[in-house]
């Protein structure tokens, strides 16, 4: 029996595909719905992981009729029971190199390392694809890859080892001690502990002094630059870029993104004033 752990159920979409293709992929997939790469890893209340990560994720989300309950923690437990009950089972997981991947292969260590040799990992970093014309790209999440290839990408699968259970194992120790705003991908399965703040200068690059919708501010970052933390994390920064006095909102905040608008403090009048007086002293 094999377990396929993914990152979001996009990515899920594609490798149950793939599995219904091939016979020795034969498995259950399991879809991880945390995204590791944002928000805080431990508190000082005691309060336990699963609990600190659904409240962190309900504060960043307005008026949800379904609050947020995070379970995947319980589920690794109930798995990793699994593989110390029963030798035929088995784990795969998918890891793009995609910071929310990366996080999970070091957060998942913890559960595995008693089975580390059937926990398998199977890593497309670096590595080509075809798409749907045929042509070659470097893929930055399972989702991109179509299962056909998925299914070529079975033969990647690699037992985790014991020096790499002792050598990344401190990573994980090292980002909750750390326990940042953001962790970024620094390439291989390196990361980085950054601040909450780390995206809004590319925020609040795509802001002017007129009036623009959140939706445009928050598409333009994730296409642009590949912001790795999703829409409600970046609605949630705008909104405290905005409590600082960084921006200014209008309009109903509590609702979906398109029905509050961003500018940058002041107007375009005055703008143009100062940029006209500077032009006029420098003639002077």
């Amino acid at each position: 029996m094999i377990y396929h752990l993914v990152v979001g159920d996009s990515a899920a979409d594609s490798l149950k595909e793939a599995i219904s293709m091939e016979p020795s992929m034969q498995g259950e997939v399991i879809v991880l719905k945390d995204i590791l790469n944002v928000g805080p890893l431990r508190n000082d209340e005691g309060t336990d992981f699963s609990a600190m990560r659904s409240a962190f994720w309900n504060s960043m989300m307005l008026n949800e009729k379904e609050p947020v309950h995070v379970q995947d923690a319980e589920h690794m437990q109930q798995l990793s029971e699994k593989l110390m009950e029963d030798t035929d089972v088995k784990v795969w997981f998918w890891m793009a190199p995609w910071p929310a991947d990366v996080c999970a292969y070091h957060w998942l260590l913890g559960f595995f390392n008693n089975t580390i040799d059937r926990y398998f990992v199977l890593s497309i970093a670096g590595l080509p694809f075809l798409d749907e014309n045929g042509k070659v790209f470097y893929p930055k999440n399972i989702s991109e890859i179509l299962p056909k290839e998925l299914v070529k990408a079975r033969r990647l699968a690699r037992a985790v080892t014991i020096a790499e259970v002792e050598m990344d194992g401190e990573t994980w120790t090292k980002l909750v001690e750390e326990n940042g705003g953001i962790r970024t991908h620094e390439g291989g399965k390196k990361l980085a502990s950054r601040s909450e703040d780390h995206y809004d200068n590319i925020l609040a690059s795509f802001c002017s002094h007129q009036f623009i919708k959140a939706s445009r501010i928050i598409s333009q970052s994730l296409n642009k630059y590949s912001v790795p933390t999703g829409d409600t994390y970046l609605g949630w920064r705008l909104r405290k870029m905005a409590e600082n006095g960084i921006i200014q909102l209008q309009g109903d905040v509590s609702k979906t993104l398109k029905d509050y608008e961003v500018k940058l403090p002041g107007d375009i009048e005055n703008e143009q004033e100062t940029v006209d007086g500077q032009v006029a002293k420098d003639k002077v």
